[in-house]
């Protein structure tokens, strides 16, 4: 199992059925369409950066890397947002993303 946040393997511990479930709609979700990996993993960090969720924007920048998106790919599909969600939104965001490529020694 690849490293998760405490909170989620917390949860996962306490709720396997659930969080089976979860990942199951997550894998019949990017299969139900063309997108590829990387366009369905920067279309969520998107999504996660509006609602202002952190950890789904680390979690979801790691598997933009890992589906082969270079940082600028990344932070431009948080940039585009401006308009749409807010610069402080926006803001916040790139910083969640600066953490996991600080990590991850690509920035």
């Amino acid at each position: 199992m690849p490293k998760y946040p405490g909170q989620y393997q917390n949860i996962t511990r306490r709720y396997k059925g659930v969080i089976k479930a979860l990942e199951g709609l997550g894998k019949a979700t990017k299969a139900a369409g063309p997108l590829n990996k990387k366009t369905s993993e920067l279309i969520q960090l998107a999504a996660a950066a509006a609602i202002r969720a952190e950890g789904s924007v680390h979690s979801h920048a790691r598997r933009a890397l890992e589906a082969g998106a270079k940082p600028a790919e990344i932070q431009h599909a948080l940039i585009v947002l401006t308009s749409t969600i807010g610069f402080p939104t926006v803001s916040a965001a790139l910083s969640w993303v600066d953490d996991v490529l600080m990590k991850e020694g690509r920035k």
